[in-house]
């Protein structure tokens, strides 16, 4: 759900009338089968989907494909969110405002992508062919303006990412037992505190110099 500050767009032009129908069809199709606990392949999905195959993988080339768009759908206006003026840790705030409760609403097509991704053979090893470029991106916009160094930046996103989407909401709903609400104040606090540790340190670099 993951670009070191660039989302993972499509090559592919968006399909317009029938044509993007089918392709709601079958990204719809493929999640209901991921959230029933299946790893649906491109033909499978079509298969359920009453899509003829030749024509299901025009629009998703391979699996991976696939459910990138699976999640892209269920991420939705989120992968739009740009933040606005306010400093870092505000920011921070409105991400994960806006981004926990749209993973708590489709939680178990997330879960599914998820193991459907931790389930890819070594042929499918590429973290952006499997969407996870959106959280990367994400965040980047949350602490872009910050004023660190690019190395701290970059280092921060990638400690953020701990803390946010799907993963980060099952351990703290499965191994420590919180529920939603708890769930993204929790995260929230690790990564506002991560983002203090990032300045700090920035700081202390800079009155060496």
């Amino acid at each position: 759900m993951t670009v070191p500050h660039q989302a993972v767009e499509s090559q592919t032009p968006v399909p317009r009338g029938a044509a993007a129908r089918t392709r709601a069809l079958m990204v719809a199709t493929a999640a209901r089968m991921m959230r029933e606990g299946q790893s649906p392949s491109v033909s499978e999905v079509a298969e359920a989907a009453g899509v003829s195959r030749s024509t299901a993988y025009r629009y998703f080339p391979t699996q991976a494909d696939m459910l990138r768009a699976v999640v892209a759908e269920a991420l939705g206006p989120i992968l739009d969110w740009r933040g606005g003026d306010a400093d870092g840790a505000e920011r921070l705030g409105q991400l994960y405002a806006q981004t926990f409760p749209r993973l708590a609403e489709h939680e178990a097509t997330f879960r599914a992508a998820l193991r459907q991704s931790l389930e890819a053979g070594p042929q499918e090893t590429d973290h952006a062919a499997w969407g996870r470029g959106h959280r990367r991106a994400l965040l980047g916009r949350a602490v872009a303006g910050a004023g660190l160094p690019a190395e701290t930046e970059t280092r921060l996103i990638r400690a953020l990412s701990l803390t946010f989407g799907i993963e980060a909401l099952v351990v703290l709903k499965d191994i420590c037992g919180l529920d939603d609400a708890a769930a993204r104040d929790v995260a929230l606090w690790a990564a506002r505190a991560l983002l203090a540790a990032a300045r700090q340190e920035a700081a202390a670099v800079e009155c060496k110099v």
